[in-house]
């Protein structure tokens, strides 16, 4: 859990790892394209919609793209349940670390951030994005279009948030960089794992597309728990190998088969 002093800054590289594992960020095409697109983003002072369905690796690229680009600059909020605008307003006034407390009239509240939003380029997240309506991401519209502000923004989330921009010309068409996740081909999840964890070091290929069939279907964060499974699965049963009768162990700990 984060700290007052560190909210609405990046988190650490192992936080992004799903179950906190010991594994490595690999330079797949998703993360390199998304490293293209934040770059992009931050150089038109724009606004970039990375989404798509949970898991496929939103925000742990995002995060990495922004550790190597901007990382004294960013300022990251997390949203949850149905944000609103007033929700917003006192995330960036916390995220942006601004002093005293926050004004209680919202254009007393606008008149602030916007003034702090003038002062120095800055970039900002907002993760979960899908739990966003579209007052909320008209609000992000109002900042950003403000002529005295100066920042990018990227918004991170489900599928949800880019039914809301499509469905609004207006916001839609502010956005600069659309970017789509989507589930991991299994040759590229076949290249990946080794890289990504030693446990799949000299694991067979065909094992490997075994378990993405049967169970991960290219998603890193179910890879990401069958590797935590398996890792106690070897240490509960004393076994230094994955074998069969360890994935249908693991197999037996997932829902939805």
């Amino acid at each position: 859990m984060s700290h007052d002093l560190d909210y609405g800054s990046l988190p650490a590289e192992e936080d992004d790892h799903f179950h906190r594992l010991d594994a490595h960020l690999v330079a797949t095409d998703t993360l390199m394209t998304t490293l293209d697109n934040v770059q992009a983003t931050i150089e038109a002072r724009g606004m970039m919609v990375a989404y798509g369905a949970a898991g496929c690796g939103k925000t742990m690229s995002v995060n990495s793209a922004l550790r190597k680009v901007a990382p004294d600059i960013t300022y990251r909020l997390q949203l949850r349940s149905g944000p609103t605008p007033r929700d917003i307003r006192h995330g960036l006034f916390r995220a942006l670390g601004l002093p005293g407390e926050p004004p209680t009239r919202p254009i007393e509240f606008d008149t602030l951030l916007k003034d702090a939003l003038s002062q120095t380029f800055r970039v900002l997240v907002c993760d979960e994005a899908q739990w966003m309506g579209r007052s909320s991401f008209e609000y992000w519209r109002h900042l950003w279009d403000d002529r005295r502000t100066d920042m990018a923004v990227v918004f991170a989330g489900g599928d949800n948030c880019y039914r809301v921009l499509k469905r609004e010309p207006m916001l839609a068409s502010r956005i600069y960089i659309w970017q789509k996740f989507a589930r991991m081909p299994e040759d590229e999840v076949v290249a990946t794992l080794p890289a990504f964890h030693s446990l799949w070091a000299g694991v067979d290929a065909m094992t490997i597309v075994g378990i993405d069939r049967a169970a991960a279907h290219g998603n890193f964060r179910n890879w990401a728990t069958i590797t935590k499974h398996l890792i106690e699965g070897m240490r509960q049963k004393g076994v230094s190998e994955i074998n069969q009768d360890l994935i249908n162990w693991v197999y037996g700990k997932l829902g939805g088969m």
